[in-house]
């Protein structure tokens, strides 16, 4: 069975409504909502790119887990600095490049743990807790409705799926 493409397109839209209003909900909304940032552009991923290897679970976990751990690192060793969101950013990407875990809304999360002066309790909530959230939503949202890719498509799917960084092709 398959509806009209806008009738996929409302649902895809609700169902990204419904995670992010449960991810804000379970973290609590901090003090900082800069710190869910990146969440945003990760329901995008989700609810809009369903079967991109950038949205799948392996890529989604390990891009805002890393990515949070390494903004963390780089803060707590060297304080808030140009030089330091830079480092962050960076060793960030390699992180997600050399564990083919690249989720781009994630590349946000060096540069928030940074400007947030995060400690290592965010990695739990908010970050791991509203990934989770999520994730969960996407998997249930998916299976709801007759003809849509059901995620995940492919758990463990890398991200790149080849090892050209930086380029086109194999």
């Amino acid at each position: 069975m398959s509806a009209h493409p806008l009738v996929r397109l409302l649902w895809c839209l609700i169902g990204a409504g419904c995670a992010i209003a449960l991810a804000l909900w379970v973290t609590g909304l901090p003090a900082n909502p800069f710190l869910l940032a990146s969440l945003g552009g990760t329901t995008v991923f989700l609810f809009g790119l369903t079967r991109a290897p950038a949205a799948q679970p392996r890529a989604l976990l390990g891009g805002h887990l890393g990515g949070a751990f390494i903004g963390i690192a780089c803060y707590q060793a060297f304080g808030e600095s140009l030089g330091v969101y830079a480092l962050a950013t960076m060793l960030a990407l390699a992180f997600m490049l050399l564990t083919r875990t690249v989720h781009p809304p994630a590349g946000a999360n060096p540069v928030i743990m940074v400007y947030v002066h995060a400690g290592w309790s965010v990695l739990w909530q908010p970050v791991l807790l509203g990934v989770a959230a999520l994730l969960l939503v996407a998997v249930v949202w998916s299976r709801l409705y007759p003809g849509l890719a059901r995620y995940p498509v492919d758990p463990l799917a890398p991200s790149p799926p080849t090892l050209n960084w930086g380029g086109w092709g194999p």
